[in-house]
């Protein structure tokens, strides 16, 4: 009698064949069994508490690694809840596949348990969402996802599997796993407009170069490191293209992020989109005569708020060698005198920043800043630490205070802003780390306190697999600011709904004791001395759970000396 080979073991196999090597998610009925079949095929599965942190995870492995992760999920609401991990990928343009487990086909329409239509639902956060037209076409559909969520512009692939579909059975003589997916094609910019762009840099008089996290996910941090040496043209990181050239080279100016691009007359765009990161291309916050250089996978992207400018289509990592080579060939050096100018202006404005940042973080008083917080924690942080940080203030000004030395070794709320991913996040990197036996790098997931509430349940996923991540959350009592524990008394003793400021959390919150109840560490510091202390005992511990370190400071706290905001108002 010939055997059978149910549509789970499929999937597995699959998937597998495909180079895919994490799933994130939550089992019930109908996909027990895919989590089982996966870590049968030696795919590692981590069970998370909530789809959307593990929609989250899934899509962070796509951008450390360039390959998507699953997301395994039940149906009807458990892929409502990966909806938001789904638009998360989708926007920051990373690869992730989810799979969704549906009503039986038998009882379509008949009002099943958990009846949804997703297949049509999941198209609006997804490039590719299909069902498979039957269990033996499961690996076309598979590798077809994985083309999908890696070719062109990354994003998201949806696979809908019914549960007659995972535990149907077909026999093994009929099994064809099929080619593999190759590597994403590597597209080069048409060369004259290369040369365009070339000699339009050597005639700017204040030129800037912004790097992108799509230069990080391209893994382009050799040419560009070598393009910006030869050029000696200042640059610019977005925040998750921090590290591409480390924070600390000499030609950073992020430090004088609205002097760059206000007075900027030329920028070179490497892996970044003119939206509301960039301020959108637009005046006050760009010259009304600056050219832009485009560089970008997605040729529907080109010109996008951006007057006449000098589009290079094609893989960044490819574009920025086609770059240097150009430059090479037609000058040996940059005519630097035709900058001086500028970089005098930008070098004064950055001395002046980072200064003031400093002179923060010194400041003797109690509840601390976010300062004083931040520079406390820079000074025990190594350059392969991967940073993962959310919130308003907490994010915003951990991005001028903690450095990144290295690509893809900072993660924050990203283009779609999204509150919650963190914990998400730092569970994916330590959770890599730890299949690739990487044991030095620390893994620090810097949170506000309204950002660590939305996803906190999760610290005990990053207990149960022992991951060492070092939580720290910043805690002003509430969102944007709150207040303190005695006016709280006086605010909420009549009718709290009334009374209460929309933006406060519950004062002085011991979410450190989160810790003990899941086994791991947790302290609560109140000053400099004691921050100082718990960072050691977290950082050098050789446990392998979490900490959490709950750092009170100033309800009031705020950004100091920012010229510009990150989010810009329309004036209507």
């Amino acid at each position: 009698r010939e055997k059978k080979m149910d549509g789970a073991t499929i999937l597995a196999k699959a998937l597998k064949n495909q180079g895919i090597r994490f799933c994130f998610g939550i089992v019930g009925i109908p996909v027990s069994e895919i989590a089982i079949s996966l870590q049968s095929e030696g795919i590692h599965f981590v069970g998370m508490r909530n789809e959307q942190a593990a929609s989250y995870a899934a899509s962070a492995i796509g951008f450390l690694t360039g390959h998507p992760a699953v997301c395994l999920v039940v149906s009807g609401p458990g892929l409502i809840h990966a909806f938001a991990g789904m638009a998360n990928a989708q926007e920051n343009c990373w690869p992730l596949i989810v799979v969704g487990g549906s009503s039986d086909e038998d009882q379509e329409g008949l009002g099943a348990f958990q009846e949804f239509p997703q297949v049509d639902a999941a198209r609006k956060f997804a490039k590719f969402s299909a069902r498979p037209s039957s269990i033996d076409r499961i690996p076309f559909y598979v590798e077809k996802a994985v083309r999908w969520s890696t070719y062109g512009r990354p994003g998201v692939s949806y696979i809908d599997l019914p549960g007659t579909m995972i535990t149907g059975k077909i026999p093994e003589s009929d099994f064809r796993l099929g080619p593999v997916c190759p590597p994403p094609p590597k597209p080069l910019a048409c060369p004259e407009s290369i040369s365009q762009a070339i000699q339009l840099l050597l005639s700017a008089k204040q030129p800037l170069i912004i790097i992108g996290k799509g230069a990080a996910y391209g893994r382009a941090e050799k040419p560009i490191n070598r393009f910006v040496t030869l050029s000696q043209i200042p640059f610019l990181p977005t925040p998750m293209g921090k590290g591409v050239i480390s924070d600390n080279h000499a030609q950073c100016v992020a430090a004088a992020r609205s002097k760059a691009l206000s007075g900027a007359d030329v920028i070179l765009l490497l892996g970044a989109r003119l939206n509301w990161m960039l301020h959108f291309g637009q005046p006050p916050r760009y010259r009304d005569d600056v050219r832009i250089i485009q560089v970008d996978i997605s040729a529907e992207e080109l010109g996008q708020n951006a007057r006449n400018p000098i589009l290079l289509l094609g893989d960044v990592n490819s574009v920025s060698e086609q770059l240097v080579h150009e430059w090479e060939k037609e000058c040996s050096g940059y005519p630097r005198a035709r900058i001086d100018d500028w970089w005098g202006e930008l070098k004064q404005k950055v001395a002046k920043n980072e200064q003031n940042s400093k002179e923060l973080s010194l400041l003797d008083q109690l509840p601390m800043n976010y300062y004083q917080v931040f520079g406390e924690l820079r000074k025990h942080l190594t350059e392969d630490a991967y940073i993962v940080s959310e919130g308003a203030n907490t994010m915003d000004i951990g991005r001028t205070m903690l450095p990144n030395a290295l690509p893809r070794h900072r993660l924050d709320a990203g283009t779609f802003g999204t509150m919650g991913v963190g914990l998400g996040f730092a569970i994916a990197v330590a959770q890599w780390l730890s299949i690739e036996g990487i044991q030095h790098s620390k893994v620090v997931c810097v949170e506000g306190d309204s950002a660590f509430g939305f996803s906190a349940m999760e610290y005990e996923t990053a207990c149960r697999y022992n991951l060492p991540i070092v939580f720290i959350v910043v805690n002003n009592n509430g969102i944007y600011s709150g207040v303190d524990k005695e006016s709280w008394v006086e605010i909420s003793e009549d009718e709290p709904s009334l009374t209460l400021p929309p933006t406060s959390l519950s004062p002085e919150a011991h979410y450190e004791k989160f810790a003990l109840a899941f086994g791991g560490r947790g302290y609560f510091v109140e000053t400099p001395s004691e921050l100082a202390l718990a960072l050691g005992k977290a950082l050098s511990m050789s446990t392998n759970k979490p900490s959490i370190i709950n750092v009170m400071i100033d309800t009031t706290a705020q950004r100091k000396g920012q010229e510009f905001f990150w989010l810009t108002k329309s004036n209507l």
